[in-house]
């Protein structure tokens, strides 16, 4: 039995179920329908699956040790998830003067095309423009490459990991949000909820972009 994987599953697990703008964005577009939350829900695992390649290609040192090209990817990021809240902001304020009636939606029916490549690329560019994860994976792959052992083969192993853990995780999300869609989906509660997911948002945009160089 690998004791050291089995540490760094517990670990991953921990981080990728850890709230943040990934599962805001998830829990906001799972509130349109199921097959927008499960389209997010890919979309941040598909930024994982970048932060993890660039790991293990080992561009991410060059990233972290390049403060300049480092505070581009946390500037990006951070107007991104800002650009995410206001507009989660905007859209409430805008439904606001509708009846309860016009307002409620039962999730039944299922976004076109383009409502879904939308959702898919929000969990996409939340997840791969997000400054912390090229430290978290840089710092945090290397101490489960047992000594000795190839680093490459073992790494791709704990990328693997990370990226499985976030397709069973976001996915459980967004199913159990749609679960629960029929009283999320109510014209008050939907109301505090995506006011809530908006104000986060926004919140943690502005930190990105506001804050000092995360390093």
């Amino acid at each position: 039995m690998d004791a050291q994987l089995i540490a760094f599953t517990g670990v991953a697990a921990g981080m990728v179920a850890l709230p943040g703008a990934d599962f805001t964005v998830v829990v906001r577009n799972a509130l349109a329908s199921r097959t927008a939350g499960l389209a997010t829900a890919l979309g941040v695992a598909g930024g994982l699956l970048v932060h993890t390649a660039l790991a293990v290609a080992g561009l991410a040192a060059v990233l972290v040790t390049l403060p300049a090209l480092f505070r581009t990817v946390q500037l990006l990021g951070g107007a991104y998830v800002l650009y995410l809240g206001i507009s989660a902001l905007y859209a409430l304020r805008r439904r606001s003067g509708q009846s309860e009636e016009g307002t409620a939606d039962d999730g039944a029916g299922r976004p076109a095309p383009r409502e879904f490549g939308r959702a898919l690329r929000q969990g996409f560019l939340t997840n791969a423009l997000n400054p912390k994860a090229p430290v978290l994976f840089l710092s945090l792959l290397p101490q489960f490459v047992p000594h000795g052992q190839p680093p490459l083969p073992r790494t791709l192993l704990l990328a693997a990991v990370v990226v499985v853990l976030a397709l069973i995780w976001f996915p459980a999300v967004a199913l159990l949000v749609d679960r629960l869609g029929r009283w999320l989906r109510r014209p008050r509660t939907a109301r505090v909820v995506e006011g809530g997911s908006g104000v986060a948002l926004t919140g943690l945009g502005l930190a990105l972009v506001t804050g000092p160089l995360l390093r």
